[in-house]
C-alpha cells in the first residue's frame, strides 16, 4: 500500500512538472513570436527608427516646399503690396505733364528729323520683357518643382520692370528733353514760331507735344533690359555659365536676351524717337535695376550655388541641422538599448525588459501599450506558476515519504 502511494505521488509529480514545463515553454515561444512580429522595435535599433521618422519628416517638408505656393506668397505679402504700389505710382506718372525745356531756333538743327511710327510698338514690350521670361520660369518649374524658384523669379522680374518704369517715367518728366522729331511735333505745318526770348511757340496737338518732351531716357530700352536682362542673369545661373569649364556655348544663350534688348534700343534711334544718349542711359538703367532685383533672391551667376534661390539653400541648411541634431541623440539611444539588454534574465530569457522599453507613449500605436502589458503579465504569471507548482510537488513528495516511513 505504501509503494502504491509512493508511485501515485511520483506520477502526480511527473504530471505537474510536465504540464508546467510545457506551459512555460509555449508561453516563451508565444512571447518571442509576438515580440518579433508585432513589436519589431525589440529587434530594430532605436536609432534606425529615429532616422526613419526623420526621413519621413524631410519628405513631408519637401512636398510642402514643392506645393505650398500660397504659403510662400503669404510669406512675401509685403513685397507684393509694395509691388502693387509701384504699379500704381507708375500709372499715375503717365498722367503728369513733363517739363517743357527751352528750345531755341538754333537748337532745331538736331530736332528736325521726320516723325515716324514705332518699329517696336509699345504693347509688344510687356510681351517679350515679361511674358516670355515667365514662360521660361514655368517650364523650369515643371522640371524641378521648386516653388521658391518660381515665386522668386516672377517676383524679381516684376520688381525689375515696375521699378525701372517708375524711375524712367520720373526722369522723363523731370528732364523734359525734346525728341529728335520735336520740330514736326511742335510745328505740324512746318512753320516755326518763336517768342521774344527765342523759345518755341508750338501750335501742334498738346498730347503730341508733351510726348515730344519725353526723350530722356528711353522707356522701350530700359524696360527691355529690365526684363530680358533679368532673364539673362537667371539663365546664366541655371546653366552655370561661369563654372570655369570653358563651355563658351553657354555664353550664346545668356547673350541672346541682351542682343534682343540692344536691337530694340537701336530701333528707337532709327525711328528718330530717341537720341543715342537716351538709349544708352535707358539700357544701363534697366540692366542695373535687373541686377539688383536678381541678387535679392538669387546668388550671383558665377557663384557655386548660383543655380538656385537663397530660400532653397536655407531650407537645405535647416534639414542638415535637423540631421545633425538627430545624430547627436545616437549615444543616448545606444545607451538605453544596452541597458535594456542587460536586464534580460539568463535563465528564462524573459527578464525585466518590456517590448516598449526605450519608447515613449507617443511612439506607440493605439492599443499597443495595453497588449504589451498584458503579454508581460502572462509571461510573469506563467513563470510564478511554475515555481509554485514545483514547491507544491516537493511538499507532496515530502509528505509521501513521511507516510512511507
Amino acid at each position: 500500500m505504501r509503494r502504491r502511494n509512493f508511485g501515485f505521488l511520483s506520477f502526480l509529480k511527473g504530471i505537474f512538472f510536465l504540464g508546467v514545463s510545457q506551459e512555460v515553454q509555449s508561453s516563451r515561444l508565444d512571447s518571442s513570436a509576438i515580440s518579433s512580429s508585432s513589436f519589431p522595435l525589440i529587434n530594430i535599433p532605436l536609432i534606425e527608427q529615429k532616422n526613419q521618422q526623420h526621413r519621413i519628416r524631410s519628405q513631408i517638408a519637401s512636398n510642402m516646399m514643392r506645393s505650398s505656393g500660397v504659403m510662400v506668397a503669404r510669406t512675401y505679402i509685403y513685397d507684393w503690396l509694395i509691388l502693387m504700389a509701384l504699379v500704381v505710382i507708375g500709372s499715375l506718372l503717365l498722367l503728369i505733364h513733363p517739363f517743357h525745356r527751352f528750345v531755341g531756333k538754333d537748337m532745331m538743327t538736331s530736332l528736325k528729323y521726320p516723325l515716324k511710327g514705332n518699329t517696336v510698338p509699345f504693347w509688344t514690350v510687356p510681351t517679350y520683357a515679361l511674358l516670355l521670361p515667365m514662360v521660361i520660369f514655368v517650364v523650369l518649374y515643371l522640371r524641378r518643382r521648386d516653388i521658391y524658384d518660381l515665386h522668386h523669379a516672377v517676383l524679381g522680374l516684376l520688381y525689375s520692370a515696375s521699378a525701372t518704369a517708375v524711375i524712367t517715367n520720373a526722369l522723363k518728366l523731370a528732364v523734359g528733353r525734346p525728341r529728335p522729331d520735336f520740330f514736326w511735333r511742335c510745328f505740324p505745318d512746318g512753320k516755326d514760331v518763336y517768342d521774344r526770348l527765342g523759345n518755341v511757340i508750338c501750335h501742334g496737338k498738346r498730347s503730341v507735344i508733351d510726348e515730344g518732351h519725353k526723350s530722356f531716357p528711353s522707356g522701350h530700352t530700359s524696360w527691355s533690359f529690365a526684363g530680358l536682362g533679368f532673364l539673362s542673369l537667371y539663365l546664366a545661373g541655371k546653366i552655370k555659365a561661369f563654372d570655369r569649364k570653358g563651355h563658351v556655348a553657354k555664353l550664346c544663350i545668356i547673350c541672346l536676351p541682351l542682343l534682343v534688348a540692344s536691337l530694340v534700343g537701336i530701333s528707337r534711334v532709327d525711328d528718330y524717337w530717341h537720341h543715342w544718349q537716351d538709349v544708352f542711359t535707358g539700357g544701363l538703367l534697366g540692366l542695373t535695376v535687373a541686377g539688383f532685383c536678381y541678387l535679392q533672391f538669387f546668388p550671383p551667376p558665377y557663384h557655386a550655388q548660383g543655380w538656385g534661390p537663397y530660400a532653397y539653400f536655407e531650407e537645405l541648411e535647416l534639414r542638415r541641422n535637423a540631421q545633425a541634431a538627430n545624430a547627436a541623440d545616437m549615444p543616448d539611444a545606444q545607451a538605453a538599448e544596452t541597458q535594456n539588454e542587460s536586464c534580460l534574465d539568463e535563465r528564462s530569457g524573459i527578464g525585466c525588459i518590456s517590448p516598449t522599453a526605450g519608447r515613449s507613449r507617443q511612439d506607440m500605436e493605439p492599443g499597443e501599450g495595453d497588449s504589451v502589458g498584458l503579454l508581460s503579465s502572462l509571461i510573469c504569471g506563467a513563470y510564478c506558476t511554475e515555481q509554485i507548482f514545483g514547491i507544491c510537488c516537493y511538499f507532496f513528495m515530502f509528505v509521501g515519504e513521511c507516510s512511507v516511513l
